[in-house]
């Protein structure tokens, strides 16, 4: 029996390689023999260097940026064998290298990105995977663009600070410094995020509160990108902020899409077909997947749903083994086989995390059980 194990990480507690193996081990003990294939997945967040490190091999780069308040700091990203630079943009501009009470959308900065960027385009890349998610800052890009070698002029033709806030002073923008290899690379940017870059559903209304905002910010942020977006629309370039995960990553959708020509796609479509997922799935007599909540969302698109419904059309059973399970519709659990909670009692959320590989473990050992009592029924 050929196994593919494919899930994505259950966040705070174990990364999505540790979920194949805490499910391989629980397998194992009832079905020694089958022949088991680990394939971590992501879907364009956080973690999917990692996960296509493991899969692809290729190495790291460390580099030194600047964070979201400009900062230094060491981040990395991944090179691959084939000319390829994955690069998540959290690693330099991420919510998580802020405290609560530094974060703030209006100087926060996407400059590190930038820096990331130029140097994978000096390592010579022709192409360059971009992870959206997780940023601490709503800035359109800004920050990335002027590491890029863009500038941006206020009315008395000074530079613009850094962060959201000075967009809203933008009056000329001058590209003759711009990195000349970025329209000479292949921009790829995997995002799960559908939402514009301004209005009700835009990036600042959506997701500007938690990166720090107030009330007042968001209506000051909003208005601020939509200045951007109207000022560089004025000198040339496309107006794509109408265009779903234009308001990703703070605008980055936007900035990549207007300044690096690239293609937004779906996070899970972009690992899934760099992997080469659905051959994966082919060869496979079962598949198991999940993440840490398998909600609505997960079945409407993230990793578990999207692996059920490459499952599903090639005929391959699908198993989902996951922390929690809340609000699936009858539809959404039709997508899997088998749905399976791996939290075993009532306990606190610390050892809920600090316990994950063990439950999981024990969860895929029942699964398996289970199976193989099937097979014995006549």
């Amino acid at each position: 029996m050929k196994i593919l194990i494919a899930p994505d990480s259950f966040k705070e507690s174990l990364e999505a390689l540790d979920v194949c193996r805490a499910i391989q081990s629980g397998f194992s003990q009832v079905f020694p023999d089958a022949d088991y294939k680990l394939l971590p997945m992501a879907d364009g967040g956080e973690g999917t260097s990692a996960v296509l490190s493991y899969v692809l091999g290729g190495r790291w780069k460390e580099v030194h940026v600047h964070d979201p308040l400009m900062r230094p700091i060491s981040a990395k990203y991944l090179l691959l064998p084939d000319a390829t630079a994955v690069i998540e943009v959290a690693q330099a501009c991420g919510l998580h290298l802020l405290t609560v009470a530094e974060r703030n959308p209006v100087i926060a900065s996407s400059y590190g990105v930038g820096e990331l960027i130029a140097d994978a385009l000096r390592e010579g890349v022709k192409r360059i995977i971009i992870g959206l998610g997780g940023s601490a800052t709503n800035d359109a890009g800004l920050g990335m663009l002027t590491a890029l070698g863009m500038r941006f002029h206020d009315s008395d033709d000074n530079m613009l600070a850094q962060g959201g806030g000075a967009l809203a002073n933008l009056q000329r923008l001058d590209a003759t410094s711009f990195h000349t290899s970025v329209l000479e690379t292949m921009f790829e940017v995997a995002c799960d995020v559908t939402n514009p870059l301004c209005g009700e559903l835009g990036a600042s209304a959506i997701f500007g509160p938690q990166k720090g905002a107030s009330l007042q910010q968001v209506n000051d942020l909003d208005q601020a990108l939509n200045h951007f977006a109207s000022i560089c629309e004025q000198h040339g370039y496309q107006n794509y902020q109408e265009i779903a995960g234009a308001g990703a990553a703070g605008g980055l959708g936007y900035a990549l899409m207007s300044f690096c020509q690239a293609e937004l796609k779906s996070g899970f479509d972009t690992v899934a077909k760099v992997t080469n997922l659905s051959q994966h799935i082919a060869d496979a007599d079962l598949v198991i997947t999940g993440e840490g909540k398998l909600d609505a969302q997960s079945a409407m698109g993230k990793v578990a749903g999207g692996i059920s419904h490459i499952a599903k059309a090639r005929l391959t059973p699908v198993i989902a083994i996951c922390g929690s399970v809340d609000g699936l519709e009858s539809a959404q659990t039709s997508q899997f086989d088998i749905i399976m909670p791996s939290i075993q009692k009532l306990e606190s959320i610390e050892n809920i995390f600090k316990n994950a590989y063990h439950n999981v473990e024990i969860t895929a050992t029942n699964i398996a059980a289970a199976i193989k009592l099937g097979q014995s029924i006549k």
